[in-house]
């Protein structure tokens, strides 16, 4: 299981710190966020016995070995999932400030930190690096991981542009490691219902989908709310529609920074072949929505991930033309079909669980086609560049070169 680093791989070309990456300590994020404390220590202590329910990675043989840079807002998510996950082994966690790694130990007592990243990129232990850090760092930071021969899974979005994606994903293939995207959404119950009415024919042909995920806050300083709510909404688009789009147009606004095309609020039009989808993000909404409507030719469907019981519902409504006489327009009638809707039950295991389970088998496996790869990132990240093109340019419609 474990990937044996590269040789002859260059020297620290990047190393974690403030003068090499152009970045502050406080670049990596917020404070960290609660760890669940009982149900981690919890899991810790039975892991013992519990550690050989799966083949392949266990205490007593190979379990994926991992290493974590940045623990500001998502990073704990990731440290509590690699702790708690009886196929991964968590080593060591990187981060810039040391009060964040203070807040850590508090949880893991035992657990190997550092503030230079570098630790974990030379750490031959560790097979997986994980990076939740800004978009800016997670170029260099994930180049330094690969050319140590190590798996990579990566926040959204993959980087800052498809040059620096697309460098990744090629010296991820060169050194025959894996590069993951952590798109969550992909992994909850939810959205794995509704792949899988979709690949089922249960909506028929998808005609359009409208989604919107606004709320207030919290605004980022280093990217819009298109590259930071953005990529939510495309990789689960990516998933049900099985395409990249053909052309995107965006008309965005800045209301509170003043920095140009950091924008906090955008709607976002997409052409897919005949099927078109709507994505409204903002910043500085009064409440908190985040609904997807799906409109096909047998069903619709609504998934609203803020609801606590019925997240997906499905109804069996449409509309289609009845022609009577095409040479009397009067004639041309629209025939309505409302039948009933229902609730398939879901999935509720914590949809990181699920990813870090994906990852785990994957790197096993030697899949080089997971659904969160390198090359999904990429295409969604060049979509976003699209979108900030069209918006730079009042919305006119952009392709999207593949």
């Amino acid at each position: 299981m474990r990937s044996a680093p590269a040789r002859g791989a260059s020297a620290c070309a990047a190393r974690c710190n403030n003068h090499s990456l152009g970045v502050t300590q406080h670049d990596w994020g917020a404070e960290p966020r609660h760890f669940g404390l009982t149900a981690v220590l919890a899991v810790r202590l039975d892991r013992g016995a519990s550690a050989g329910r799966r083949g392949g990675f266990s205490l007593e043989n190979d379990m994926l070995r991992v290493g974590v840079i940045g623990c500001g807002y998502w990073g704990p998510n990731l440290i509590r999932n690699f702790v708690m996950n009886d196929a991964t082994e968590l080593l060591q966690v990187a981060d810039l400030e040391p009060g964040r790694l203070e807040s850590i130990r508090k949880v893991f007592a035992t657990l190997a930190t550092t503030t230079d990243a570098e630790d974990v990129f030379s750490n031959p232990e560790i097979d997986l690096v994980a990076i939740a850090t800004p978009v800016s760092s997670h170029y260099p930071l994930a180049k330094r991981a690969l050319e140590e021969g190590k798996h990579v899974l990566i926040e959204k979005p993959l980087t800052a542009s498809s040059r620096e994606a697309e460098e990744l994903c090629e010296l991820a293939e060169t050194k025959g490691v894996l590069l993951f995207v952590d798109h969550t959404l992909l992994f909850t119950g939810a959205v794995r219902k509704l792949k899988e009415l979709v690949e089922a024919g249960e909506l028929g042909e998808i005609r359009y989908v409208d989604s919107t995920r606004i709320n207030l806050g919290l605004y980022q300083d280093d990217v819009s709310v298109i590259w930071d709510i953005g990529p939510h909404e495309l990789s689960i688009l990516q998933l049900l529609l099985g395409r990249e789009p053909d052309e995107v147009s965006t008309v965005a606004a800045c209301h509170v920074s003043r920095a140009p095309g950091l924008y906090d609020i955008a709607y976002i039009s997409l052409k897919y072949g005949r099927t078109i989808a709507h994505i409204s993000v903002s910043w500085l909404s009064p409440v908190k929505v985040r609904q997807t409507i799906i409109g096909g030719t047998k069903r619709m469907a609504i998934y609203n991930d803020l609801e606590n019981v019925m997240k997906v519902q499905i109804y069996d409504v449409g509309a289609k033309t009845v022609v009577r006489d095409l040479a009397d327009i009067q004639k041309v009638l629209v025939e309505y079909r409302r039948g009933d809707m229902y609730a398939p039950v879901l999935d509720t295991t914590e949809a990181l669980r699920n990813e870090v389970d994906y990852v785990a088998e994957c790197i096993e496996n030697g899949e080089q086609g997971p659904v969160n790869s390198g090359r999904k990132g990429l295409a969604i990240v060049r979509t976003l560049e699209a979108a900030d093109r069209s918006a730079a340019s009042g919305g006119a419609f952009v392709k999207i070169a593949g």
